[in-house]
C-alpha cells in the first residue's frame, strides 16, 4: 500500500468522491474542472468515482484496466512495470510496407493476444512488415469488432488486458514486425459510456455511429487533450509503431488547428524523443490530399490514408460487382485512372453521393506510399450483409489477379487476415451487448438495413448470436491444403518480389505507366523494367508485353508477346 494521487476531469458534477476498494475519499475541485485527492492504495487496487448523489461507482475515464468489464470499477496498472526486450527495435515508417490487418478475437480459436503470438512466425514467413490490430480498447460485452469502445485507455480484458498487449508488441518487435493499433476517436459506444456524467465529451452533432465527440465546442480543450494523450499512450507506453485512425471525416473540427494536425505534431515530437519512426494512418471518405500533405506545406501531416477508391477499382474490375458505392467503378479505364492518380473521384461527380467528390492529388508532391492499396478490409467484408469474402465468390485466378494488382502497385499495401490463403470463413458483424434492449435493437437494425437493399432479412446473421462470432474465426487447417496453399504461395512470392526488385519500390506515380484493352480485358502496369500483366477475362488473350517471367499464375506463353490464359497474370522483367 502507498499514498498516490487520483485525479479526474469532471466539470459537470457538484461533488465527486473517490472509491478505493469500497472506501470513499472526498475530492477537491480546482478551477480547471479537475478533482484531486490522495489515497492509500495497492498497486493493483480497484477504484472508481462517485458523482453527486448517484451511488454507482463509475470507472475512470482514463482507466488503465477494466478487469470486470466497462460497467465496473477500474484497476490501477503501471506501464513501467512491464519488462520489455525490444530495446534494439529501431522501428520503420509504414510507407511502402506491407501491412496485415487482423481482429484478435477471430484470428485464433482462443481469440486472445497471447494466442496471436503463436501465429507471428507465420506472418514473418508470409513477408509482411506490420501487424495492424483492429481496436483493442475496452468495449461493452465480451466480443465485438471493437469500434464501440467506451474506455479508450484500457485494453479489452477478454483479449488479455494491458499486460497481454505489451507481450504481443514485444513479441512482434522480436520478430521484426511493427505494430499498428486501430484507434476510434469519432464516437463512443452505446454500452458503458459514462463520460457525459463527468464532462462535455459529446457535441451537439452526430454521425452514423452516434453523437459526435466535442473537439471544437465549448470546453473542448480537455476533450482534445484526452484524445491526444490516449493516442500517444499507445505508442509510448505500449511501444506501438503507429495508429490507424478510424473515420477521421467524422471528426468535426472547426478550429484553426485541426486535431489531426495537432496529433501529427505531437506524434512527431514523441517520435523524436523515442528515436524511432511513428506513423499515423487515417481512414477518410473525403479523397482530400491535404490529409496526407506535410504540415509545413499546409497539410494535416498524416503519414498515409486508406484508399477505398483503389479497393473499389480493383474489386469491381475483377468481380463485375457494381451495386451501391461501386456504381462508378468496374471498367479498366476506371482502374487505370485510379492507379495512375491515387483517387478516382478527384473533384468528379459521384453517382452514389449525387454530387462532386474529392480533390486531385499532386502526384509530383505526394508519393503513392502515402495511400494504402488493398483488395479487402474488415469493412469491405464485414459490412456486406452476410460477411462473405471475395474467396467465396471468385475463382482462384481472380483472387490472384487482385493480389497482383494491389501488391504490384506503387502504393503501401495492406492485407486482411486470411485473404492470403483465400479463407473460407466469412467475417460477419458480431456484438455482445449485455443490455437486452440494445442487443435486440442491434440485431433488428442490422436486418432492416440490409432488407432495405433487397436482402432477405432471414439471411442476415444475428450479431448477438455467439455462432456469428464462431463463424468468423479463421480456419487455420485450410492453410496447407489444395488451392489455399497455392494462393498462399502466390502471395508470398508477390510480397518477396515487392521487396527484392528496386523498381517495385519507386513511389512516384508519374513513373507508373499503364496499358489496357477494355474489350479483350487485359491490363498491364509498368514499374520500370517490371511489367505486371493481367487477363481479367475468361478467354486467352495476346498481351503486347514480353520479358523474362519472374512470377506467374496460369502458364503464360512468352514470345514476341505474352499469351495469358483466362483469369491469370504474369510478372515479367525486360532484359536489356
Amino acid at each position: 500500500m502507498a499514498d498516490r494521487e487520483f485525479a479526474v476531469w469532471a466539470p459537470r458534477p457538484q461533488r465527486v468522491q473517490l472509491d478505493v476498494a469500497g472506501v470513499l475519499h472526498p475530492m477537491t475541485k480546482s478551477d480547471d474542472g479537475w478533482w484531486r485527492t490522495v489515497a492509500d492504495a495497492a498497486p493493483d487496487a480497484r477504484y472508481g468515482f462517485v458523482v453527486d448523489d448517484d451511488p454507482k461507482v463509475l470507472p475512470d475515464p482514463r482507466s488503465p484496466r477494466q478487469p470486470d468489464g466497462v460497467h465496473d470499477r477500474s484497476q490501477l496498472w503501471d506501464a513501467s512495470s512491464v519488462t520489455w526486450t525490444d530495446t534494439e527495435w529501431a522501428g520503420r515508417s509504414i510507407e511502402g510496407a506491407v501491412i496485415y490487418e487482423l481482429h484478435i478475437g477471430t484470428f485464433t480459436p482462443d481469440g486472445t493476444l497471447d494466442a496471436a503470438i503463436d501465429r507471428l512466425d507465420y506472418l514473418v514467413e508470409l513477408g509482411v512488415d506490420f501487424v495492424e490490430l483492429m481496436p483493442v480498447n475496452a468495449f461493452g460485452g465480451t466480443h465485438g469488432w471493437g469500434y464501440d469502445g467506451v474506455l479508450w485507455y484500457a485494453v479489452h480484458e477478454a483479449y488479455g488486458g494491458p499486460d497481454a498487449l505489451a507481450r504481443f508488441v514485444d513479441a512482434c518487435h522480436a520478430r521484426g514486425l511493427g505494430v499498428l493499433i486501430d484507434a476510434v476517436f469519432n464516437h463512443l459506444g452505446p454500452s458503458g459510456n459514462y463520460l457525459p456524467k463527468f464532462g462535455p465529451y459529446l457535441s451537439s452533432g452526430s454521425n452514423p455511429w452516434g453523437e459526435s465527440i466535442n473537439i471544437a465546442d465549448a470546453d473542448s480543450d480537455e476533450v482534445r487533450a484526452y484524445i491526444i494523450e490516449c493516442a500517444l499512450r499507445w505508442m509510448r507506453d505500449f511501444h506501438a509503431d503507429g495508429l490507424r485512425l478510424d473515420a477521421v471525416h467524422a471528426l468535426v473540427d472547426t478550429t484553426a488547428v485541426h486535431i489531426l494536425e495537432e496529433l501529427s505534431a505531437e506524434t512527431a515530437s514523441l517520435s523524436a524523443r523515442l528515436g524511432r519512426p511513428l506513423s499515423l494512418i487515417a481512414e477518410s471518405d473525403r479523397n482530400d490530399p491535404r490529409l496526407i500533405t506535410p504540415r509545413d506545406l499546409g497539410g494535416l501531416g498524416m503519414t498515409a490514408q486508406w484508399d477505398d477508391d483503389i479497393h473499389h477499382a480493383i474489386h469491381t474490375a475483377v468481380s463485375g460487382e457494381q451495386q451501391g458505392y461501386y456504381s462508378d467503378f468496374g471498367s479498366l479505364q476506371t482502374l487505370a485512372t485510379t492507379l495512375l492518380h491515387g483517387y478516382y473521384h478527384a473533384g468528379t461527380y459521384s453517382s452514389f453521393r449525387h454530387r462532386r467528390h474529392g480533390r486531385a492529388l499532386d502526384t509530383a508532391l505526394i508519393p503513392a506510399t502515402r495511400l494504402l492499396a488493398y483488395t479487402l478490409t474488415h469493412d469491405q467484408v464485414g459490412n456486406r450483409a452476410i460477411g462473405d469474402r471475395p474467396s467465396q465468390n471468385l475463382d482462384f485466378g481472380q483472387l490472384a489477379i487482385k493480389a497482383a494488382l494491389a501488391l504490384g502497385s506503387p502504393y503501401t499495401a495492406m492485407l486482411f487476415m486470411g485473404e492470403e490463403w483465400g479463407s473460407s470463413s466469412p467475417f460477419q458483424f458480431f456484438s455482445s451487448h449485455p443490455e437486452p434492449e440494445l442487443a435486440r435493437a442491434t440485431a433488428e437494425g442490422r436486418k432492416a438495413e440490409f432488407a432495405s437493399h433487397g436482402w432477405d432479412a432471414d439471411e442476415v446473421p444475428d450479431p448477438q448470436d455467439p455462432q456469428t462470432l464462431l463463424n468468423s474465426k479463421l480456419a487455420w487447417d485450410e492453410v496447407s491444403s489444395g488451392e489455399h496453399r497455392r494462393l498462399l504461395d502466390v502471395y508470398r512470392h508477390l510480397i518477396a518480389l515487392r521487396a527484392a526488385e528496386p523498381d517495385m519500390a519507386d513511389p512516384w506515380l508519374d513513373h507508373l505507366r499503364i496499358e489496357f484493352d477494355e474489350e479483350q480485358r487485359w491490363f498491364v502496369m509498368h514499374r520500370g523494367a517490371i511489367a505486371i500483366a493481367c487477363n481479367l477475362g475468361e478467354q486467352p488473350v495476346d498481351v503486347p508485353v514480353t520479358g523474362q517471367t519472374v512470377l506467374a499464375w496460369g502458364d503464360p506463353v512468352v514470345g514476341d508477346s505474352t499469351v495469358l490464359q483466362g483469369h491469370s497474370f504474369a510478372i515479367l522483367k525486360s532484359v536489356n
